[in-house]
């Protein structure tokens, strides 16, 4: 396991505190500097377009020391990802702060309140303001994080391959998480923490024990960490288990308050209630795409950045569009 790095460890090589501050109007805003938004501003740029991305920089994979599957970054840190698509945008023109769109609204063109004190202006907004993780309140859990706590196999499976896993349950969907793992391991504990065992299902159950996993009932209190390394789970009743690596599932929590204000219609999943989204990631909102986690809880770093690509395209087509139909009116 490696230490986390931070988002600021790393030199921004067009660091947004030397910016100045916003004004005028742009073509496009694009709020949030994470992946989904950063592949959006380098395609808008490329464009021509006058483009902002108002960055609060709190990417969702920060406590994370690498990113995997993304084809040619696999292993990369999610700092020196953002750090070097910051770079490429500000190639083509694209501006970017660090500050929070605290509001919005629209009258004609798109009116964003930024934290600290400006108001930018857009003809169109793309919204990438991703979701925020809430963990479970159990102690070293938080702590962990993103080094021998894990939430996704994809991302991590193979980094702890063949180490001994446990599963902390917070709803019957954790076995679906459980048997997921087992596929990266042999050694699965499930423990089953808030869920009650008469909440699995009989086909839970035969699949679990399929797998091999073992099911342990009882609230976990806390999780055993020494010398730096997470080395088992503490039950209430205070019987240990040997584990060096835990899964858990983290609760989504959308960031889609902008899109709220403006009306965007939202679509409710197990995992948070996300917009209402066409193929290019348009809402229901004339104007306003979106990208990312901000549009569903799987979109991993690489959807991501397609999603935002894919964004970016329909929003250059809609404006070239838009302003000739305005030209032929005239």
């Amino acid at each position: 396991m490696t230490q986390n790095t931070n988002l600021n460890d790393l030199k921004d090589p067009k660091d947004p505190k030397d910016l100045k501050a916003p004004s005028g109007t742009y073509d496009v805003v694009v709020v949030g500097g994470g992946a989904a938004g950063l592949s959006a501003a380098l395609v808008l740029g490329r464009s021509r377009l006058r483009t902002l991305v108002v960055d609060a920089g709190e990417p969702r994979n920060a406590p994370s020391d690498h990113m995997q599957g993304y084809l040619t970054r696999d292993g990369m840190s999610p700092a020196e990802f953002l750090a070097l698509g910051r770079e490429e945008i500000a190639r083509y023109g694209v501006e970017l702060v660090r500050d929070r769109a605290v509001d919005v609204s629209r009258d004609g063109d798109f009116a964003v309140e930024l934290a600290g004190g400006d108001t930018v202006h857009a003809r169109r907004l793309i919204v990438t303001t991703g979701l925020r993780d809430e963990l479970p309140a159990v102690p070293g859990v938080a702590e962990r994080y993103g080094r021998d706590v894990l939430h996704c196999p994809f991302c991590h499976g193979w980094e702890v391959r063949d180490e001994r896993f446990g599963v902390l349950a917070t709803s019957p969907l954790s076995v679906h998480q459980a048997l997921m793992v087992s596929g990266w391991s042999d050694d699965v504990t499930l423990f089953l923490h808030t869920v009650a065992e008469r909440e699995l299902s009989d086909d839970d159950l035969r699949r679990l024990a399929a797998a091999g996993v073992k099911v342990v009932p009882g609230e976990v209190a806390a999780l055993r960490v020494e010398d730096d390394r997470l080395t088992g789970v503490r039950l209430a009743d205070g019987t240990a288990h040997e584990r060096t690596v835990v899964f858990v599932a983290p609760k989504a929590v959308p960031q889609t308050g902008l899109m709220e204000r403006l009306g965007a219609q939202l679509r409710e999943t197990p995992f948070g209630a996300y917009p209402v989204v066409d193929p290019t990631g348009r809402t229901s909102v004339p104007g306003v795409w979106t990208a990312g986690n901000a549009m569903g809880f799987a979109e991993q770093v690489v959807h991501a950045a397609s999603g935002g690509y894919r964004a970016a395209s329909a929003v250059v087509g809609d404006l070239i569009m838009s302003d000739l139909d305005a030209a032929i009116a005239e």
